[in-house]
Parts: structure tokens; C-alpha cells; sequence
């Protein structure tokens, strides 16, 4: 199960409510889980997803270890312009679509 983690930027507090008790907050918005399986990690986004396609305020970016995807990492954003990781000659850059 791969480590995850959660950023919050000017999101409701439901949210803080809601991710802290699945996942340790760190520090003021940052919140990370050790082994958060894939099935809690995909629950935990679809309700976060929905919430803030109700409220469109804030902005969330989920980040977790994938051994398919480039850089072992995989990036979901909500109220961001849409980003992905790219290797540039051995160099992990976050580029946005």
C-alpha cells in the first residue's frame, strides 16, 4: 500500500474534518497516510471530488506512489489547471495540460 498525500489551499473545513480522519495533518492543510490502500484513496478523492464540484472553492492536490506512471508518482489536481509529471532527460518536471 503507497504512501499518499493531500494538499488543501482556501478549501471549507469540512474537508479538514473529513481527510483527518483518514490521514495524519502534518501541517496546516498537508495531510499524509503511510499505507493508504487504492480503494480508500479512490473513496477518499470521489468524495472530495464531489464536494468540491458543489462548492468550487479551494483547490486540492492529491499525490501517491505508482510504479506505472513516469517518476513512480501519480498527480490528481481539483481547482488547478490539470498537471502531470514528466521525465526531461532524468529530470521529474510538473508540467500542466
Amino acid at each position: 500500500m503507497p504512501m499518499a498525500m493531500i494538499v488543501t489551499r482556501n478549501v471549507e473545513n469540512r474537508y479538514r474534518g473529513f481527510l483527518t480522519s483518514v490521514m495524519l495533518e502534518v501541517a496546516p492543510g498537508v495531510y499524509v497516510a503511510p499505507d493508504l490502500s487504492k480503494g480508500v484513496r479512490t473513496r477518499v478523492w470521489n468524495v472530495l471530488t464531489d464536494w468540491w464540484e458543489t462548492l468550487r472553492t479551494g483547490s486540492i492536490v492529491m499525490i501517491w506512489r505508482d510504479t506505472q506512471a513516469v517518476g513512480n508518482l501519480r498527480i490528481e489536481t481539483l481547482g488547478e489547471p490539470p498537471k502531470e509529471i514528466v521525465d526531461a532527460d532524468g529530470v521529474l518536471l510538473v508540467k500542466r495540460r
